[in-house]
């Protein structure tokens, strides 16, 4: 037996962890985290140290897979199998047009660095615009906020180094996310006590009292769905009391006087009233956050899900703005990207580009392009309804439509008109079960790749290039290779940034990302040839002086802004005790939750993991379980206006009375209620995607959910 030790990166997840991995005979026996590494330091989630799991486990798809006419599945050759799936979709596009062939992916699909490039970039060859990502799902509303909020150039303030953090809904110690101003994504809760113990105060809003919540200086445990509330209250408090800064909002900012009036209702007393805080508590926030000189308020996934997420989204970067929560002139920039083109980065606003309103419409609820995508809440839709623009085959990269796409019965419905369904997965996952095709993917140790997706999230000019520490399994595919291999069978060539990608020759992943990264600050080449990740301190920004005739300014009211400001001062779901949504009383608001062992739904399958918890449990306050004469480890019935699902019950203290906290991306295909003590049930059973949904990013209300809440006899169930 040979043994060896490799230096490479984890993708599981988005922390990309810097790693050690032992290699017996070919195979990964240990995983550990690289202590030589200058930002990672040793640190590695719980997540990561699966992979050789991921590898040995005998559920783990490891060649293609065909569908027969009686539904069972039976191996194919990789290479058949393209040459059936290119001459199906060259069919598809000649008989009914390009839009006919869509492609999702998922969050998996984003661990590969080249995969989201190289599919849209073969969308844009043959002329397709049905594409379509996790990210209009689960957290649309940050970018299409800052799109017509504007930008400033010089950056905001970074996580290290602030005097306060203000988070939002979000959990980084548990999700490892938090791009933008939170925890870097590398030893989240080490970070935060690392700020704290030189003086940082940290706030957190939400509605469980969470991981990150435990270790905060302030908690404002508020009711689900009123963060623009409490949020509209901290603005107008810093207003009243004059805290907010009167140079940069002068020269940078439109329309503050409008917002000041806007915000005015909402006093601390009205708002804590609505959420059910102390406005001690609220006040607090806002002085704390305020009166610092350097600090950030961030949001997560749960208020994205959440009603009104734009507008939620759009409050936080007034909240930054009106303190001056940004780099200015002299200062210098953490981290500008090390893959990216150099430019100059100026103290001055660039001009808001609204990324929605423009582009091709979808064929329902008038909803359009966002972001440079179509909406994944309408892809049910454009599969199931006949006519002129019918998806007719849908490319599903590292992602589970069944568990994760709003309204699942009817997700299971349009995955079955597909003429073809195709999945990159790992596993036979809910959504793989009803394929045509499972094509077995190039796993991460068998690939190059590069920290392409963290590029900006690091407070440090960090880069890290891997190469290949296991052969590649010669019946998989690399997520970018399935759209160059369509291309070359159809002669038609992709175009990358760096050029015209040839269909003459298989290009080698490294040939591949130096055509996405040209005039990159760091050549490929020299970040690959340190065999390890590195911080390139030779890599340094400083904000210049922005320019005199640069007049464009950050937008306080874009266009519905002022409207849904007045709507949420005369609502609310809370009345006297009790739930009210489109006149019926609940008991009950359902929201999102992260655990910490899987990646959405990633990582169910293994058996390490598995030991942490083979479901999502409803989790709720034993104050609710005691008036309900239900015990942990109970099944209940929660249901919706939408539909409802079978959970297993449990106790749990974080969560504030009247709220049911649940991960989502759980489940299999429907199937009555399934087996939820081993595979959990959906969340999105509770969703419908035509009722609730945002008018601009067409994403429904899958967090703050009112539902009415039963036990129900194992029997029964």
């Amino acid at each position: 037996m040979t043994k060896e030790t490799h230096k490479t990166f984890c993708r599981f997840c988005h922390a990309y962890c810097a790693i050690e991995v032992d290699v017996e005979d070919g195979r990964p026996i240990a995983v550990r985290g690289d202590t030589d590494d200058p930002v990672y330091g040793g640190y590695t989630c719980i997540k990561g140290r699966q992979l050789p799991s991921q590898y040995s486990t005998p559920k783990r798809v490891s060649k293609t897979l065909k569908r027969s006419a009686g539904g069972d599945f039976h191996v194919i050759d990789i290479n058949d199998a393209m040459d059936e799936i290119a001459a199906k979709v060259t069919h598809l596009i000649e008989q009914y047009g390009p839009r006919s062939v869509a492609t999702y992916v998922g969050s998996y699909g984003y661990q590969n660095s080249a995969a989201l490039h190289l599919a849209k970039a073969w969308h844009a060859s043959v002329g397709s615009t049905s594409y379509y990502t996790s990210v209009t799902i689960d957290q649309p509303a940050r970018r299409i906020a800052a799109s017509q909020f504007g930008t400033w150039d010089g950056g905001t303030h970074a996580f290290t180094g602030a005097d306060v953090c203000m988070m939002v809904g979000n959990n980084p110690v548990v999700s490892q996310y938090t791009p933008f101003g939170g925890p870097p994504p590398f030893s989240p809760y080490a970070r935060l006590r690392a700020e704290m113990k030189k003086g940082m105060k940290v706030i957190v809003i939400d509605p469980r009292k969470t991981e990150v919540a435990n270790r905060a200086t302030l908690h404002l445990q508020v009711n689900p769905a009123e963060d623009p509330t409490l949020l509209s209250a901290i603005i107008n408090f810093i207003f009243k009391h004059d805290l907010y800064d009167h140079e940069f909002c002068s020269h940078h900012l439109q329309d503050l006087e409008q917002l000041k009036q806007l915000v005015a209702p909402f006093t601390p007393e009205y708002a804590a009233a609505r959420c059910n805080i102390a406005a001690d508590d609220l006040i607090a926030a806002a002085q704390i956050f305020a009166e610092a000189n350097r600090g950030v308020a961030v949001t997560g996934t749960g208020p994205n899900m959440a009603p009104r997420a734009i507008l939620t989204e759009h409050l936080v970067l007034c909240l930054n703005s009106i303190c001056g929560r940004v780099n200015k002139s002299g200062e210098r920039v953490p981290n500008p990207g090390l893959l990216q083109p150099s430019r100059p980065r100026r103290a001055e606003v660039l001009e808001a580009q609204p990324a929605f309103h423009h582009g091709p419409k979808a064929r329902v609820r008038n909803l359009g392009q966002i972001i440079g995508e179509m909406p994944t809440a309408t892809l049910n839709d454009e599969i199931l309804l006949d006519g002129e623009g019918q998806i007719k085959a849908l490319i599903c990269l590292g992602g589970n439509p069944i568990v994760a796409f709003p309204d699942q019965d009817k997700t299971k419905k349009a995955m079955e008109k597909l003429d073809l369904l195709v999945c990159v997965d790992l596993y036979k996952s809910a959504t793989a079960k009803l394929a045509d095709y499972i094509i077995a993917p190039t796993l991460s140790l068998e690939r190059d790749d590069i920290t392409m997706l963290t590029d900006t999230w690091y407070d440090q000019p960090y880069s890290h290039y891997t190469r290949a520490i296991l052969p590649k399994n010669e019946q998989s595919r690399e997520e970018w290779e399935i759209y160059w291999e369509l291309s070359k069978r159809s002669g038609i060539p992709l175009e990358l940034p760096g050029g015209q990608l040839s269909v003459e020759h298989r290009p080698s992943k490294f040939e591949v990302l130096e055509m996405l990264t040209p005039g990159s600050k760091v050549p490929l080449k020299e970040i690959a040839d340190q065999g390890k990740g590195a911080i390139f301190e030779a890599v340094q920004v400083t904000v210049e002086p922005g320019r005199q005739d640069q007049g464009a300014l950050l937008q306080l009211m874009p266009a519905g802004i002022s409207e849904q400001l007045a709507d949420v001062a005369t609502e609310t779901y809370w009345q006297s005790g009790k739930i009210t949504d489109a006149g019926t009383e609940y008991t009950h608001l359902l929201i999102s939750r992260r655990l910490k062992h899987v990646f959405n739904s990633s990582g169910q399958q293994l058996e390490p993991l598995q030991k942490k918890g083979t479901t999502n449990p409803a989790y709720m306050n034993p104050e609710d379980l005691g008036s309900l004469g239900i015990q942990s480890g109970d099944l209940i019935e929660v249901q919706a206006a939408a539909g409802s699902l079978v959970g297993v019950v449990e106790s749990a203290k974080d969560v504030k009375p009247g709220v049911i906290s649940m991960a989502h991306a759980w489940g299999d295909i429907p199937d009555n209620f399934g087996d939820v003590r081993s595979k959990g049930a959906s969340t999105n059973r509770l969703v419908d995607d035509d009722r609730t949904f945002d008018k601009i990013s067409g994403m429904p209300r899958m967090s703050a959910i009112p539902v009415n809440v039963r036990h129900v006899p194992e029997e029964v169930a």
